[in-house]
C-alpha cells in the first residue's frame, strides 16, 4: 500500500509541475466547435466535489453518467435524483436508476434535463418584447448495460436519444457512451476509461422567417460533445473507521483543451463524507468542495450529498443529489 501511496504522490507532482508543457493552450482552438454542451453538465454531487475525478470511482447509479461499466461494481439496486442549480436561473436535473440482472450483469435507464423558465421574444424592431415566450429545453434518454467479464475487469455501453428544443427549432440524435473499469490488483487501486457522446454530426431542423420575410430551413450541423476520459483511483486509507479516496484523471474533449481532475474524499464510518479537489487548465473551473451524509435502515439506505464548484468568472454553482440503495 505505500507503494501505492507513493507512486500516486508522484504521478500528481509530476502532473501539476508539468501540466503547461503536456496541455498546450493550442488545444483551446477547437471551442464552440461542438453542439449539444448540456451533455458535458456533470451529474452527482459525489463526483462534482471530487473535480469530476470520477471515471474510476463510479461505483453507485451515477455511473450511469461517468462510466456504463460501474453499473456492476456494486450490488445493491439504486436511484439516483441530481439537481444543479447552473448559471443564469438554468436548472439541470438528472435521475437514473439501476438494476441488477445478476451478480455479472446490470442494465439502467437514465433522463437529463436542462431547461429555463419562459423567456419573452425579442426582436430588432421590438426590443422590449413582442408578446410571445419560448422555452429552452434539453432532453438526453439512456439505456445502459454493463458485463461484468471477470473479477477484475467489466464493460458496459449506454445509448442515449437526444433532443435540443428552442422554439420552433429542434435537433434530435443518438449518441453511444463506452466504458471499461479495471481492478489492477494492488490493493484498491484500479483504473477507468470512458468515451462519452459519440456520434453522427447534429443540425436543428425547423423553419424561421427573419424580418425580411425570408425563411431558413437549412442549417449547419456540429459535432456532439465527444469526451475521452482516463482515471486512476485508489484508497490509501482503509478501515472501519476511516476511508480515504483519492484520484486524478485526465480529459480530452474534442473541443477543447485537454485538463486534468485530481480529487480527494475522506469517509468516516462510512457516514460521513468530506471531499474536495482541483481542475487544471480547464476553462474558467478550478476549486471544488463537497460534503454528504448516508443513512441506513433496513431495506433502505440513502446518501445525501452536495457539491460547489468554482467559476472564476461565471460565478458558482450548487449541486444537491440523492442516492436511494434498494438492499
Amino acid at each position: 500500500m505505500r507503494k501505492i501511496l507513493s507512486a500516486f504522490t508522484i504521478l500528481i507532482l509530476l502532473t501539476t509541475s508539468t501540466y503547461s508543457q503536456l496541455f498546450p493552450v493550442l488545444g483551446s482552438q477547437r471551442a464552440g466547435i461542438s453542439t449539444a454542451q448540456f451533455l458535458k453538465i456533470s451529474v452527482g454531487a459525489r463526483a462534482v466535489g471530487m473535480a469530476d475525478a470520477y471515471v474510476a470511482n463510479a461505483t453507485d447509479a451515477s455511473a450511469l453518467y461517468w462510466n456504463p461499466a460501474g453499473l456492476v461494481q456494486f450490488k445493491e439496486n439504486e436511484i439516483i435524483l441530481s439537481h444543479t442549480e447552473w448559471f443564469v436561473d438554468i436548472k439541470h436535473d438528472f435521475i437514473g436508476s439501476v438494476y441488477h440482472i445478476s451478480r455479472n450483469d446490470a442494465i439502467g435507464l437514465s433522463l437529463t434535463a436542462l431547461y429555463t423558465d419562459d423567456m419573452e421574444i425579442t426582436t430588432e424592431t421590438q426590443p422590449y418584447g413582442t408578446g410571445r415566450y419560448f422555452k429552452y429545453i434539453d432532453l438526453a434518454l439512456g439505456i445502459s448495460y454493463a458485463r461484468r467479464m471477470t473479477n477484475q475487469f467489466s464493460f458496459g455501453f449506454t445509448l442515449k436519444y437526444i433532443e435540443e428544443t428552442i422554439d420552433v427549432l429542434k435537433m434530435r440524435g443518438f449518441l453511444v457512451d463506452l466504458g471499461t473499469f479495471y481492478w489492477i490488483g494492488l490493493g484498491t487501486s484500479r483504473f477507468g476509461v470512458s468515451i462519452s457522446n459519440f456520434g453522427a454530426d447534429l443540425a436543428p431542423k425547423g423553419e424561421i422567417t427573419l424580418l425580411t420575410g425570408e425563411k431558413i430551413s437549412n442549417f449547419q450541423s456540429f459535432a456532439p460533445p465527444t469526451m475521452f476520459r482516463f482515471s486512476f483511483a485508489v484508497e490509501p486509507i482503509m478501515n472501519e473507521t476511516h476511508k480515504l479516496t483519492t484520484a486524478i484523471q485526465l480529459n480530452h474533449p474534442n473541443d477543447n483543451a485537454e485538463n486534468f481532475g485530481i480529487g480527494v474524499e475522506y469517509g468516516f464510518k462510512e457516514s460521513f463524507f468530506i471531499r474536495g479537489g482541483y481542475k487544471i487548465n480547464a476553462d474558467e473551473q478550478n476549486l471544488t468542495f463537497g460534503t454528504g451524509v448516508a443513512v441506513k435502515t433496513g431495506f433502505l439506505n440513502i446518501n445525501f450529498d452536495y457539491a460547489y464548484a468554482k467559476f472564476t468568472r461565471l460565478g458558482n454553482t450548487h449541486r444537491f443529489s440523492i442516492l436511494f440503495k434498494f438492499d
